[in-house]
């Protein structure tokens, strides 16, 4: 008996395939913004997410496991929860991963991707954004017109810190841009540990830039142009078996039905409102 079972799962992958049966690839939809909650949908989160990729990972007759991302990106810490977590049941059972990018695969979408042993997309596909961006507003000057005195109070010198209703700060500014350039070299780190060796030297690379794939594979960013289902039935036939595992999304309909008019009020409270104008203008930047 091996003493590995992961051996026994290699070599019944390896076995021939009869009675109509197929290589079995499960598909991981990931899609949308990361992180947060809108109106319509909740974002991509590890809590959402871990129960499908455990799901995808569990036949012990699978060949692949495949990522069908679509995602203009949002938060850096779950975009990393969602790949590491999916590297680690790839490690565990040995599977290869390959990514599949539709229309957007930039910035923590672009982090999903690494994921993968492999990264393809379509031509006209958006990829890279291999940045970090911090986004808000300055309201101080609207609330001085309508007569409204901000009074806040605070223990801790830098604990108001980017106010949005006070001025400008510099020093806060030169604080965030600090944390900024830390997560930006945590991302640039990622890249090249996923990409070994296949990276171009272009200083455009790191830059935040986006490109359409076959730019994104001269810059070694994918590794080919290819939809998922063409790609997996070329490369394990015909017969092959794919099945897509989806998080519960709970659309806002649903929601609505189950909950309410109180559910429905709190749906489109202002901060929700707010929230949806952000993941708009998320895709917004990609053209879509």
């Amino acid at each position: 008996m091996p003493e590995n079972p992961n051996i026994l799962q290699k070599i019944w992958r390896a076995l021939p395939f009869t009675g109509g049966g197929g290589p079995r690839i499960n598909v991981i939809e990931l899609y949308g913004v990361i992180g947060g909650v809108s109106p319509g949908r909740k974002g991509l989160s590890l809590p959402r997410l871990e129960k499908s990729i455990e799901t995808a990972f569990k036949p012990d007759d699978l060949s692949a496991v495949a990522l069908a991302i679509n995602s203009p990106g949002g938060s850096a810490v779950q975009s990393r929860l969602i790949c590491q977590a999916i590297r680690r049941c790839a490690k565990e059972k040995e599977i290869p991963v390959i990514a599949f990018i539709e229309d957007v695969g930039a910035s923590g979408g672009y982090i999903l991707a690494l994921a993968a042993d492999e990264i393809y997309a379509d031509d006209s596909s958006v990829v890279g954004s291999i940045g970090v961006i911090a986004g808000g507003f300055g309201f101080q000057e609207a609330i001085a017109r309508l007569g409204v005195e901000r009074r806040i109070h605070a223990a801790g010198a830098n604990k108001s810190m980017l106010d949005p209703f006070q001025p400008e700060d510099p020093d806060d500014v030169a604080r965030l841009k600090t944390i900024l350039d830390d997560l930006h070299q945590q991302f640039i780190a990622l890249v090249n540990e996923r990409r070994p060796g296949k990276l171009a030297d272009d200083s455009d690379l790191f830059s935040g830039a986006v490109w359409t794939a076959p730019k994104a594979k001269s810059l070694g960013l994918v590794d080919g142009t290819a939809q998922l289902g063409d790609f997996i039935r070329a490369r394990y036939g015909k017969d092959a078996k794919i099945k897509r595992v989806s998080p519960a999304s709970g659309s806002l309909l649903k929601r609505l039905l189950s909950g309410g008019e109180a559910q429905a009020a709190s749906l489109l409270d202002a901060d929700a409102l707010v929230e949806a104008a952000e993941h708009r203008a998320l895709w917004a930047r990609y053209g879509l």
